[in-house]
């Protein structure tokens, strides 16, 4: 009998080593690397198709086959609908909302098609009460709970089902792999053995995957770069609002954002994701105005607040929520040495209303100008949209897409938009929007204070 070999794997990127390390060198976690037995079946399988090369000129292209998840937010976020053959991946954090989000899916999609749902964290019966609560009643929807690949891949030949929602990936296993299910071996090989089956048998295959407390995928960073598509829910559990991002998509955009709210009978998606976040803003106070960021090709408008006060400590703390924490330091450094505020003794908060995160530079200019608002204590136009990027001079660079949130601002009833200066030379004037161009900081608030 062959004496069998042993190898420790790093859980957390994937890294092998001959012999137990309490550090791994690839990722730098501590006491992730776990002993896995070595065999001949324990290699990475490997996809072949039995075809000859051909040239480029020869390829015919075909409209790909696409099916409609019946909501126009996820339809967005996938590039247009469900593509056969595709493997797609949904990662976001425990009680979130992803098999509540891949359950509905299957009560549009199951009017046209079979799916097979397979949960290797629920019975049956569990997912049979959370599908009544949810109103879903198709019939075209078939019920596994199951952890085997085996019995999982024979159930696809047999049924020859349109699409397989698998929840969750780190519960199933593969028998020949003597590591326990979750590990860095089994994951990459299920993922493997589903991507072929994806491809050879021409159906979409939906995995949920876990996410670690970092709010990264759990497993091999491998498994992002096989699947088709990645989408990250995003949202605070105890907040009805949630969004839907593509991180990756070989079929469609990778910037685009579908959002969705929670509610007793599940999620229903928010047609204008800016007027949702907006509702409620405030009204005549200082520290509060609203930037035009761009998800996709969608202009979505949000509001930024900003606090500064008096610090109580020697060194003043500056926190941001929904922005980068260094972005911040940044234009609060830009505002002491360009326009003259003496910011080093107060404390700083900064938050984006809707717990979603802007990270584009456009609303640089908004940033800064809240916090200037909230220092000198005076009040921003609720009708007033500010846009641009600052640089460590303080000017206001211009940004792309100007027309579009332009007019997403004037179709919510915003009547003046302080945009960089540059921007204005190639701007279609509109109607009863006033565009005002700044060259830099200081031009802006004096557009503002009036002085």
């Amino acid at each position: 009998m062959a004496k069998l070999k042993t190898l420790y794997v790093c859980q957390e990127c994937g890294y092998e080593s001959p012999k137990w390390l309490g550090k791994c060198p690839a990722c730098n976690s501590w006491n992730t690397l776990v002993e896995e037995i070595q065999s001949n079946q324990n290699k990475v399988a490997s996809i072949s198709f039995k075809t000859n090369p051909v040239h480029l000129d020869e390829v015919e292209i075909t409209h790909e086959e696409r099916i409609s998840t019946g909501t126009k937010e996820l339809d967005r976020v996938l590039g247009g609908g469900i593509v056969r053959g595709s493997l797609v991946l949904v990662g976001g954090d425990p009680g979130i909302g992803k098999s509540t989000l891949l359950l509905q899916i299957c009560e549009m999609v199951g009017q046209k098609a079979k799916i097979l749902y397979v949960s290797g964290e629920e019975s049956v019966k569990q997912i049979k009460i959370r599908a009544d609560r949810l109103g879903i009643s198709t019939s075209n929807l078939l019920l596994m709970s199951e952890t085997n690949l085996e019995a999982i891949l024979q159930t696809i030949n047999d049924l020859k089902p349109d699409m397989v929602i698998i929840d969750s990936i780190q519960t199933i296993f593969k028998p020949e792999l003597t590591s326990a299910p979750g590990s860095v071996s089994q994951v990459r090989e299920v993922t493997i053995s589903l991507m072929r089956e994806a491809k050879e048998s021409n159906i979409a295959i939906f995995i949920v995957g876990h996410v670690t407390k970092e709010g990264t995928l759990a497993g091999p960073r491998v498994l992002e770069h096989m699947v088709d598509c990645v989408l990250y829910f995003e949202g605070e559990r105890h907040q009805t609002y949630r969004i839907l991002r593509a991180v990756k998509n070989r079929f469609g955009s990778t910037n685009e954002i579908g959002v969705f709210e929670m509610q007793d009978k599940g999620l229903v998606e928010v047609d204008n994701p800016s007027l949702m976040l907006l509702s409620g803003r405030p009204v005549n106070v200082s520290g509060s105005c609203v930037v035009c960021t761009l998800e996709g090709t969608r202009p979505v408008l949000a509001e930024v607040q900003a606090l500064v006060s008096p610090t109580s400590f020697g060194i003043p703390r500056r926190m941001s929520t929904g922005i980068d924490y260094n972005r911040i330091t940044l234009l609060m450094a830009v505002l002491e040495k360009r326009v003259g505020l003496h910011l080093q003794n107060h404390d700083a908060y900064v938050n984006v209303v809707g717990g979603i995160r802007i990270d584009e530079p456009a609303a640089d200019l908004g940033v800064i100008t809240a916090i200037a608002s909230s220092f000198k204590n005076f009040q921003i136009s609720p009708q007033t949209l500010l846009m641009g990027e600052v640089g460590l001079t303080g000017e206001i660079r211009a940004i792309s897409y100007i027309d579009k949130r332009v007019n997403e601002a004037y179709k919510l009833g915003f009547n003046q938009c302080i945009v960089p200066m540059e921007n204005v030379k190639n701007l279609k004037q509109i109607s009863d929007c006033q565009v005002i161009g700044v060259k830099n900081v200081n031009d802006a608030l004096e557009i503002l204070t009036g002085k």
